[in-house]
């Protein structure tokens, strides 16, 4: 015979109330809630969270997927996406995905066990086949998935633009760009075809060069910069991220071209790494803390069931004037 304790029992009076405590829910006197209070501190009682959020079918815990959180870019979404998280009461889970190939499917699977309750995907390493199906909550950044995902990004095809029209201001004539790789279906390309199509049209001569795959470091961007540099002899101007102008930057400096007069250098992303060193860097500015508030205001609208017509979010850029062009 199972015997299960009734409503009644005097079990389940001293259990009821422990428990209104613990989820602060319904009524409890204060007398009763004191005592409980102070027999937990006596007990050095601490509440199994993630398993009262399982109870609840939710973990309050948000996975952020990026490639490189050492990166300037990640890094400092990373630190606004946690920021805006935490003000919605949500922990953050950071992952990074690395040197992995399809690093994200971990974390996917994660999300579908409901090991967490959505997730803001920035790492591109998988196909987007593996996210057909999927119902739970997920915001991209920077990549098209598919039409149930929605995507924060800037407008890249503008940052292009505004990049090619202050090289054309300057009057360059031969411009090397430097891309990462075209296999991977980001809108971020598009700031880069914008670039190209613009300084074409103009009559301008444009070079490009793609970084290998999944290349973050600052290591890695410098090793490229020094291995492709005699290529290009006769450049009198380099578009690529931040850490590819400051690569270009320290090694056109070590090879004694002058910066601007020799060698325009604009960088985009435009974050703290263009402004650290004793050249500041002209740079397309993406506003990183704005995508952290639109990512996490879009990731919560759609785990509280809101649906939005507005899936894709474009913010806008601009062109910050430093000392290389």
């Amino acid at each position: 015979m199972i015997w299960q304790e009734s409503a009644m029992s005097p079990g389940w009076r001293m259990y009821q109330p422990v428990s209104l405590v613990l989820n602060n829910n319904g009524h409890v006197s204060d007398k009763t809630r004191k005592k409980v209070e102070t027999a937990m501190q006596e007990l050095n009682y601490i509440p199994n969270e993630l398993a009262r959020n399982l109870y609840h079918s939710k973990t309050n815990i948000v996975g952020l997927i990026l490639p490189d959180i050492a990166h300037p870019f990640f890094g400092l979404f990373s630190k606004y996406v946690e920021i805006e998280l935490h003000k919605e009461g949500y922990k953050t889970m950071l992952c990074s995905t690395v040197h992995e190939e399809n690093g994200e499917k971990e974390y996917i699977d994660m999300l579908n066990r409901q090991m967490m309750d959505g997730i803001i995907m920035g790492s591109h390493s998988l196909d987007i086949d593996e996210y057909n199906g999927i119902v739970r909550p997920i915001v991209s950044l920077d990549r098209y998935i598919n039409e149930t995902i929605p995507i924060v990004m800037s407008d890249h095809e503008k940052g292009g633009t505004l990049a090619a029209e202050e090289l054309l201001r300057c009057g360059c004539r031969k411009v090397l760009q430097i891309m990462g790789n075209r296999n991977v279906n980001t809108p971020a390309h598009l700031h880069h075809y914008a670039f190209e199509k613009k300084l074409l049209e103009a009559g301008v001569s444009v070079c490009t060069e793609e970084m290998p795959w999944n290349r973050w470091s600052f290591e890695e961007f410098y090793a490229f910069v020094k291995k492709i540099y005699t290529a290009y002899p006769d450049i009198d101007a380099v578009y690529g991220a931040d850490l590819i102008a400051v690569a270009y930057l320290k090694e056109a400096g070590a090879r004694g071209r002058r910066i601007p007069e020799d060698l325009k250098i604009i960088a985009y992303d435009g974050t703290d790494v263009t402004r650290m060193g004793a050249v500041t860097i002209t740079s397309v500015y993406q506003d990183v803390q704005q995508l952290a508030k639109e990512a996490v205001k879009l990731l919560v609208e759609k785990i509280n069931g809101i649906e939005n017509q507005n899936d894709r979010r474009i913010l806008d850029v601009c062109l910050k004037k430093g000392e290389t062009t």
